[in-house]
């Protein structure tokens, strides 16, 4: 049997224990979870598990970050899950974000009225960029 660990404790004491799905599921003598072998396909760049926790704790939500990443929202909700991320209550403000190129990034700082009334971050996307404002919701 080939030394692979358990995913929850990282113990190499495994047990096999049949069969689901067509591949071989083990039993850790650890702390007796059960898990299969890691399927072989696509693994996720940690970039964008990254780039999607960043986001959702910016305010974004789980399908706007889907459309923004092209990562789907269920994955974005499972990483949040693992990661025990909170995304803190914001009731006065809320978020927008625009994805700009280098130029328009530039054009946009250069005029102090943008910079005035919001709260706002730059984070890189791929060859792009990702500008979140804050703005005080009018109370009207």
């Amino acid at each position: 049997m080939a030394q692979i660990s358990c995913p929850k404790c990282e113990s190499k004491e495994a047990t096999k224990s049949g069969i689901v799905g067509g591949r071989q599921r083990y039993k850790c003598k650890n702390c007796s979870y059960h898990y299969s072998v890691a399927k072989t396909g696509k693994e996720t760049n940690p970039y964008y598990v990254i780039k999607a926790l960043q986001l959702y704790v910016e305010g974004v939500s789980y399908r706007e970050i889907e459309r923004l990443l092209g990562v789907s929202h269920v994955s974005v909700m499972n990483w949040v899950k693992k990661y025990g991320v909170k995304a803190p209550r914001q009731t006065e403000y809320h978020p927008t974000y625009k994805i700009l190129n280098q130029k328009e990034l530039a054009d946009f700082f250069a005029k102090a009225e943008n910079l005035k009334g919001a709260g706002m971050m730059v984070t890189e996307l791929g060859d792009k960029y990702m500008m979140i404002r804050w703005e005080r919701f009018r109370q009207g």
